[in-house]
């Protein structure tokens, strides 16, 4: 004999035992319940009367998940990040960059080397990369 599917309010992290995946109850669908993972995603059609309250550590675990997902997904910054950009011989701009980045440098700007280095490098790939 089923039970009665509990009630649920759009937003409430449910654990569904069926896939064994954590998401926010989205509403019904006909007789099934609409799962979202946490971190977004592709809904999930679930049995309401399986779905239950995530525990702390299940929500906790998707969590740390779709943040994980979230920093594997982004694509690293082009060039090191950690090495100023290098002037490209006989550009007037390159050079002038250069040495307001070296200025500041002197003055102890780190606010205004960084400057020069965004600076440097947007000017780099506007005029010098084909």
């Amino acid at each position: 004999m089923r039970s009665e599917p509990a009630t649920f309010e759009p937003g409430t992290v449910l654990y569904d035992p069926a896939t064994a995946k954590v998401g926010a109850y989205q509403g019904l669908t006909g007789p099934r319940a609409m799962l979202r993972p946490l971190g977004g995603g592709r809904e999930w059609e679930a049995e309401p009367a399986e779905l239950r309250p995530a525990t702390d550590r299940e929500r906790l675990g998707a969590s740390l998940r779709a943040a994980n997902e979230r920093t594997l997904a982004t694509p690293p910054a082009p060039g090191d990040p950690g090495r100023p950009p290098t002037p490209v011989p006989d550009c007037d701009a390159c050079a002038w960059l250069a040495g307001r980045r070296e200025a500041a440098g002197t003055a102890f700007d780190h606010s205004a080397v960084t400057d020069a280095n965004v600076l440097l490098r947007q000017h780099q790939r506007k005029e010098h990369e084909a």
